[in-house]
């Protein structure tokens, strides 16, 4: 597989990624730079993991996880965009319960968002390819992708407000859908 391919697929991947990482800079308004570069490692770091492991799991495991990996991502996703929109509507919130810079928040996100991943390392597993680029790649995107997508929800919340973060949680519970809907309908 080429270098190309390759970066379409990191792509492809860091899709989700950008989503989540929108809805941490609307929803965390005062996020720094060694906080977002923690959150983004984290998120590239899932996302490049899963296609290792699943280039190591190879066919012995691929219609175990192809059977539950939408359900696992739609789960994952509708729980964390339902609690944000939850929290939008509470007066005096308790910002760590859905906050991206706690760990066990940042794993989930990290989680979900990479479940398809190791699907996609599991092809890997059946063409030739150099799994360490590819994991490289893969890593590199994901975490540019992230830094953007925070970014980009930083600077638009602090112009459209805290009620941003009910779009926020739509967007998880969206993407949640679309892997459901994505993995049922073929």
């Amino acid at each position: 597989m080429d270098i190309f391919t390759i970066l379409l697929i990191a792509i492809g991947l860091s899709f989700d990624t950008f989503a989540v990482s929108v809805t941490t800079g609307l929803s965390i308004s005062y996020i720094r730079f060694w906080q977002g570069v923690k959150i983004a490692a984290t998120l590239a770091f899932f996302q490049a993991l899963m296609p290792l492991l699943g280039y190591i799991l190879g066919k012995q495991v691929e219609n175990l996880i192809s059977d539950y990996d939408h359900w696992i991502a739609f789960g994952l996703l509708f729980l964390l965009g339902f609690k944000m929109i939850y929290e939008s509507f509470v007066k005096e919130k308790d910002a760590s319960s859905s906050n991206p810079l706690k760990t066990i928040v940042l794993l989930g996100m990290a989680v979900a968002t990479s479940i398809d991943a190791l699907v996609v390392g599991i092809s890997f597993a059946f063409v030739t390819i150099n799994i360490y680029l590819a994991i490289f790649i893969i890593g590199a995107v994901t975490f540019l992708v992230s830094m953007i997508g925070m970014l980009f929800g930083k600077k638009l919340g602090g112009k459209l407000g805290k009620r941003m973060e009910i779009i926020g949680g739509i967007i998880l519970i969206g993407i949640g859908f679309r892997i459901l809907l994505s993995h049922i309908l073929i």
